[in-house]
C-alpha cells in the first residue's frame, strides 16, 4: 500500500513552511514546537553541551600517566643504547600534572591554574621534544628552553591574571606549541628510518599541529569569550584532540623505541662484534643472491680472500688486546677503500672476506693492490703488518658460491706459497 501525503488541509500539517511547520498544523500551536531541520543540529549542540570537558582533560591526563609508567619500565629493561625513554616518561608526567592543575579551573587560584598549568605543560613538551634529540644522539641545549619558559611566563600571566584573555592565551600556546611539534616531526623525519613508527609518529605530530593552527585562527573569530573548560563544539575538538595526540604520541615513541630495539638485535646478530663487519652467514647469503643476479643478467663479480700474515706473531709478542686494535684498524682501513655497495666479512680470525659487485677480474686485482698498500702504511701504537690476497671472479657456469669461495682461497694460498704480502688470482 501506498503511503503519501495528498492536497488538502492535511498536507499543509507536513508542508515545510517558516519555522518549520505552518500555521495550520496542530503541532505548530505547541509553543514547543521547533524547525525539523533543525533537530540535527540541536541534537548535536546538546551532545556538545552535556560534554563534561573536565572529566575529559583528566581522562588525558590519566592515559598520560599511565604512558608514563610503561615508558619508564621501558626505560629499565631497554639496553642504555636506547636512550631518551626516561625524558619521555618525564614528559608524560609533567602532562598529567598540568592535567590536574588545569581541571581545576574555577575551584583552586587562577594563577595556578592559568599560568603554572601551562608552564607545567611546556615542560612536558620540552621533554618530548629533548627525549627525541637524545634518542637519536643529538646535543640537548636546555638553557634554549629556560629562555622559551621566561619568554612565554609573563603573556601567560598578563593575559591570566591582569587582563584575563582566554582567546589571548590560546594565540600564544597554540603558535609555541606548533612550533615544538614542527621540531620534532623534523627530528623523526630526518633522523629515523622510514618505517611505519616513523611515519606513524610524524603524522601525528602534523595533524596536532593542523588542529593547533585551527583552534590560534578560530581565536580570532569574532565569538563570545570562551574558556578552557567552556563545552562548545570548537574547544571540545579541541581538547579531544589534545587527549588523543596525548596517547598517539606515546604510542608512537613505544613504537620507535621497539623498532631501535629491533635493529640493534639484527646488527648483533649480523655483525662481528669486534670489527663490525659482516659476520660469515649474513655475508655468504648476500654473496649467494648476488651471484644468482649476475647469472641472470651477465653480469660479473668479484671475491677477495684476505689473511694477515704472521698474526699469530703479533699475538704472541704483542698480546691479543694489540691483536685486536690491529684486526680493527685493518677492517676499517679496507672500510674506507669500499663502496657503497662492497660487502666485508670476517670469516674468522685473521681471515676477511670481500665482495665487489659490477666488478671484472683487472678491477678486482686493483681493489687489492690499493688494499695490499693501504694495510701496510704504518699505524701509530700498532705493529706493521702486511696482507696476502686470493681473488676470484664469477664464471657462467657457477650456480653456487663455495665454489666461487673455494677458487680465491685457493688463490690465497698461492700467494702464501709465493712470499705473502702479495695479490694472486684464480
Amino acid at each position: 500500500m501506498q503511503v503519501g501525503v495528498e492536497d488538502g488541509a492535511h498536507a499543509d500539517h507536513f508542508r515545510p513552511g517558516r519555522g518549520g511547520l505552518l500555521a495550520g498544523s496542530p503541532l505548530a500551536q505547541c509553543p514547543h514546537a521547533v524547525s525539523l531541520r533543525a533537530l540535527p543540529v540541536l541534537a548535536l549542540s546538546r551532545d556538545m553541551a552535556t560534554l563534561d570537558l573536565r572529566s575529559l582533560v583528566l581522562m588525558s591526563g590519566l592515559m598520560g600517566l599511565l604512558l608514563a609508567f610503561m615508558l619508564f619500565f621501558l626505560r629499565l629493561s631497554y639496553p642504555r643504547s636506547i636512550r631518551g625513554l626516561g625524558l619521555w616518561s618525564a614528559a608524560h608526567a609533567w602532562v598529567f600534572l598540568s592535567t590536574l592543575l588545569f581541571a581545576g579551573r574555577g575551584v583552586w587560584p587562577d594563577f595556578v591554574t592559568i599560568v603554572l598549568a601551562n608552564l607545567v605543560l611546556l615542560a612536558g613538551i620540552v621533554s618530548y621534544h629533548a627525549g627525541i634529540a637524545r634518542f637519536f644522539g643529538r646535543e640537548v641545549f636546555w638553557w634554549r628552553w629556560a629562555v622559551l619558559l621566561l619568554v612565554l611566563a609573563p603573556p601567560l600571566y598578563w593575559y591570566g591574571m591582569v587582563d584575563p584573555n582566554y582567546n589571548a592565551r590560546l594565540v600564544v600556546v597554540c603558535l609555541v606549541w606548533s612550533g615544538i611539534f614542527l621540531s620534532m616531526a623534523w627530528l623523526i623525519w630526518r633522523h629515523a628510518p622510514r618505517t611505519f613508527p616513523t611515519r606513524f609518529t610524524v603524522i601525528t605530530l602534523l595533524l596536532h599541529v593542523g588542529v593547533l593552527l585551527l583552534r590560534f585562527f578560530s581565536a580570532w573569530m569574532p565569538m563570545a569569550e570562551e574558556g578552557l573548560l567552556t563545552p562548545t563544539r570548537v574547544q571540545s575538538l579541541y581538547v579531544g584532540s589534545n587527549a588523543l595526540m596525548l596517547l598517539a604520541l606515546g604510542m608512537g615513541m613505544i613504537l620507535l623505541a621497539g623498532d631501535r630495539l629491533r635493529a640493534e638485535f639484527e646488527h648483533i646478530a649480523s655483525h662481528d662484534p669486534l670489527t663490525q663487519v659482516l659476520t660469515r652467514r649474513v655475508f655468504m647469503d648476500a654473496c649467494q643472491q648476488e651471484l644468482a643476479r649476475c647469472r641472470r643478467h651477465g653480469r660479473s663479480m668479484a671475491l677477495l680472500l684476505m689473511d694477515i700474515d704472521h698474526f699469530k706473531a703479533v699475538n704472541d709478542t704483542h698480546g691479543h688486546q694489540t691483536g685486536d686494535r690491529v684486526l680493527l684498524d685493518f677492517a676499517q682501513r679496507i672500510t674506507g677503500l669500499l663502496r657503497r655497495p662492497d660487502l666485508l666479512a670476517r670469516f674468522g680470525g685473521e681471515e676477511f672476506v670481500l665482495l665487489l659487485p659490477e666488478t671484472t677480474q683487472d678491477e678486482a686485482l686493483a681493489v687489492a693492490e690499493r688494499i695490499l698498500a693501504r694495510v701496510a702504511e704504518p699505524a701509530e701504537g700498532l705493529p706493521p703488518i702486511t696482507v696476502s690476497i686470493g681473488v676470484a671472479t664469477n664464471r657462467p657456469d657457477e650456480a653456487d658460491i663455495d665454489t666461487l669461495l673455494a677458487r680465491a682461497d685457493k688463490a690465497l694460498y698461492q700467494a702464501k706459497d709465493e712470499g705473502r704480502n702479495r695479490v694472486e688470482s684464480a
